[in-house]
């Protein structure tokens, strides 16, 4: 797949069908670096996300969006654009970096195992907060039965964590606006 021209943030280019099939399983790396103020986690990557490489890529995600107007950043990155978080003092990776159509395919097994993964990689990058996106996994991957979004009562190591609602599209419990004023009392808790 083509990468896009400097400046393209509204001008990505689109996967075929046959490469978002063939992305079943794929990974996507992570924008990752030591000690983060936040390093936001989603549940896996898409198979949009996986064809094009870019973590929240599908449109319709509002991760970026959310991200843009809750005060992360001074406009609305595109997936392609995600290294520059890096500047920003953010980062994003997944709870199970293996691509899926839907989260529900994960088996509770393999979130479980992620987290541990996930744990280790905090614990290695020292972010000031862990920030999962998607509370039913968050529960299944750190086996807690009642967790609601905002800070939660752990940690790992020196590092808080917090949920938020997964921002995929797919998620009809949260509309935009919501997410938005989570995300937004997560900037301001952190700052």
């Amino acid at each position: 797949m083509k990468k896009p021209s400097a400046g393209a943030a509204t001008n990505w280019p689109k996967p075929t069908r046959q490469e978002i099939v063939a992305a079943k399983g794929k990974s996507v790396p992570d924008v990752i670096a030591p000690e983060l103020k936040i390093l936001f986690c989603g549940i896996n990557p898409g198979l949009y996300t996986a064809a094009v490489g870019h973590h929240f890529a599908r449109p319709g995600n509002r991760f970026w969006p959310a991200l843009h107007q809750a005060g992360f950043t001074s406009r609305q990155l595109s997936p392609f654009e995600e290294r520059e978080l890096l500047d920003l003092g953010y980062g994003v990776t997944n709870v199970v970096n293996r691509a899926t159509a839907t989260a529900e395919e994960l088996t509770r097994d393999a979130l479980v195992a992620g987290a541990f993964e996930l744990q280790e990689k905090v614990i290695r990058y020292r972010p000031r907060c862990l920030a999962v996106l998607g509370l039913g996994a968050y529960r299944i991957a750190f086996e807690r039965k009642v967790a609601g979004p905002g800070r939660q009562g752990e940690m790992i190591g020196d590092s808080i964590i917090w949920v938020l609602p997964n921002p995929s599209g797919l998620n009809a419990n949260y509309q935009l606006a919501h997410i938005v004023r989570l995300f937004r009392e997560l900037r301001k808790a952190i700052a």
